[in-house]
């Protein structure tokens, strides 16, 4: 994707749009267009490019909703991705323009069509004949309707379309250039949706409740409406702030659990003793938690999120003195350590007592009854739900207060504004809290039912900040990536490998320790104590999050929130459809694991390309001019060798001595 010149789209950017176009049109014309309406078990009204409807659905005397220019637009879009295909196929400057009209006709599609179905739905409800029952049954019917995959993709390839067309814009390319990273994550997501839908249309039926058999294009419809259905439900999550709460909630323990994995990888180890590290928090937050002084007030919960900090830092610091100390696998440690943290878990909260040496004695920690858990902690150490929290509502409303977002876009806005301080995230944090603090009252009424989000979701962004500012904007930061980049190049410059070693598995292990206060201090499992079945498989997620984020923290959130979302969307599939259940969001997740493991199948020359000026030379056969390059670009360009850093120091020293 490598250009020099901004006047045309690079040929691999023509390509792209092409392949992208050409799957929208035949997603156009082979695809239903929409879906009219859609009962409980996934059945459903189609509507086709062609304007023929087919009726999967029990109720066959339904009233169709008007599609009033759905249908004109919609070939409007044809229209216009074949243009773009032809401008693309020429390399035109100009086919950026066609594939954003192409996504402007489609998004005027879904607006005409989500206004028809509205319209249909007010009228069910004001309909008198009908019962309440029958009322609530068509609501939901038409309010399950909208776009399929006839508009769905036609809107995606415009954008792709376009982003390919603007690269020749040097602004545009520069921009997606520094996005490059990006290449692989989506690349794999892309590619394990293509595979999911593979595995989606060989083991689910098309879903016929109407009776009538089905024609082998009536076939194709109904078995490509049910990869729209369970990929629309898997990340419907995302349109709901109820469902995306959820997913958050979710997402909060992957946070954790990414970051410990992402950390320890940009220092050249491999943590997969996350779950342990967690276990161990979890067990120290508890302690804290139960068994702390109640005087402490506040305190105590700080206390207890401290000790679930020193917990899992005290698991992740073991490996990391064996490996510094006996260069033994950290790997197999942090393994091993898994299963001593699980059998400490089990040992305190299994049972209240335990025989040794033909002698019984108690443990404390486990509650009355047959249930394998602890006390309840003290609600000094609680964290509660942030619902509860945040809603500045009156007399029994539920409004949640503004103050948050605004202290983050204070923030953001004036690290940008003043840019050029050297004190700008100082007077940035203090513009945040003031603003903050004096629009906390101000609150958005919401209706939200039950939410288990708590405050270790604040903790878990606290920990992507402290993540991000210790990585890249301390000494200590750069010493541990260039230990994780080459050791013997570190130790050369004079980084002790061994106590950077000890202080990156350290630090990893409390980001997985926190975790625990999701579960214990969160009440994230229903109740505020430690209980025997605490998912700390959450662990290993974290390797999967720590990939496809890149062991980045912006993309160690972006994946926990992906994760979380098509977790909480799996449970819509499990009810609805016979052969596909929740097991779906599981095969997804390997595969896209798997396909960041093999780069996205992409070439090196895409995903970390040369500089211009060397592929410049490459195709015309000419020298670089040396100014165009690096200074090691160019002492390779001319033939001679580097100054050897080793033999120039000498020669100063030698030097100064005269």
């Amino acid at each position: 994707m490598t250009h020099d010149s901004p006047s045309h789209p690079s040929g691999v950017a023509a390509r792209i749009a092409l392949v992208a176009c050409t799957a929208a049109i035949l997603g156009l014309l082979l695809t239903p267009l929409a879906t009219l309406g859609r009962g409980f078990n996934a059945d459903a009204i189609l509507l086709h490019l062609s304007g023929s409807v087919l009726n999967l659905t029990g109720n066959q005397q339904a009233p169709l909703p008007p599609t009033g220019t759905v249908l004109p637009l919609a070939w409007a879009t044809l229209v216009l991705l074949a243009a773009t295909l032809f401008g693309a196929w020429r390399r035109a400057r100009w086919f950026w323009i066609t594939a954003l009209l192409s996504v402007v006709t489609v998004v005027a599609a879904v607006v005409t069509l989500g206004g028809a179905l509205d319209n249909e739905t007010a009228r069910v409800l004001n309909d008198t004949t009908l019962r309440a029952g029958a009322k609530r049954q068509l609501r939901n019917f038409y309010a399950s309707g909208g776009m399929n995959l006839g508009l769905f993709l036609p809107a995606l390839a415009g954008l792709i379309a376009a982003g390919a067309g603007l690269s020749a814009q040097r602004w545009w390319w520069e921009t997606f250039n520094r996005l490059r990273s990006l290449l692989v994550p989506l690349t794999a997501i892309g590619l394990a949706i293509v595979v999911g839908a593979l595995v989606v249309l060989g083991v689910q039926p098309a879903v016929n409740t109407s009776g009538a058999p089905l024609s082998l294009w009536g076939g194709w419809l109904a078995k490509s409406d049910l990869i729209y259905f369970v990929y629309s439900s898997l990340f419907a999550p995302v349109t709901a702030l109820n469902p995306l709460l959820d997913s958050l909630k979710l997402a909060t323990p992957l946070i954790f659990t990414g970051l410990s994995v992402a950390f320890a990888f940009r220092t050249g180890l491999f943590n997969i003793g996350a779950p342990g590290q967690l276990t161990m928090g979890a067990i120290a937050a508890m302690l804290v938690g139960v068994y702390g002084p109640a005087e402490l007030g506040f305190f105590l919960l700080a206390l207890s999120v401290l000790a679930a900090a020193v917990g899992g830092a005290l698991w992740g610091a073991i490996p990391g003195l064996l490996k510094a100390r006996f260069g033994s696998s950290e790997v197999i440690n942090t393994i091993m350590l898994n299963y001593i943290a699980s059998a400490i878990f089990i040992f305190m909260i299994g049972n209240d007592s335990f025989p040794f040496l033909g002698k019984t004695y108690s443990l404390p920690f486990k509650a009355e009854g047959s249930n394998p858990e602890s006390e309840l902690i003290q609600s000094q150490a609680q964290l509660r739900p942030l619902l509860e929290v945040l809603n500045v509502g009156q007399n029994g409303t539920v409004a949640l207060s503004i103050g948050l977002l605004v202290a983050l876009a204070a923030f953001v806005g004036a690290r940008l504004a003043l840019r050029r301080n050297k004190n700008r995230s100082l007077i940035a944090a203090g513009a945040a809290l003031l603003l903050g603090a004096v629009t906390w009252r101000i609150g958005i009424p919401v209706n939200i039912v039950g939410s288990q989000l708590n405050g270790a979701f604040l903790i878990a962004l606290v920990c992507v900040a402290l993540f991000g500012t210790l990585m890249w904007r301390t000494s200590a930061g750069y010493a541990l990536r260039a230990v994780g980049l080459s050791p013997k190049a570190a130790e050369y410059g004079g980084i002790s490998v061994a106590r950077n070693t000890i202080l990156a598995m350290t630090i990893a292990g409390m980001f997985a320790g926190l975790a625990g206060t999701h579960y214990v201090n969160g009440g994230a499992l229903d109740q505020y104590r430690l209980r025997g079945n605490m998912p700390v498989n959450v662990g290993f997620d974290g390797i999967a999050v720590a990939l496809m984020g890149q062991s980045t923290p912006a993309g160690v959130v972006a994946a926990s929130v992906l994760f979380g979302t098509i977790d909480t969307g799996g449970v819509n599939v499990t009810t609805k459809l016979e052969k596909v259940n929740s097991d779906i969001v599981t095969v997804l997740k390997a595969l896209i694991v798997l396909f960041i493991a093999a780069g996205g199948f992409l070439s090196r020359r895409v995903t970390d390309p040369p500089p211009p000026a060397l592929v410049v030379a490459a195709e015309t056969g000419a020298a670089p001019a040396a100014a165009a390059l690096s200074p090691s670009a160019a002492h390779l360009e001319r033939g001679t060798p580097l100054p050897n850093v080793g033999q120039a120091s000498e020669d100063n020293t030698r030097e100064g001595g005269k």
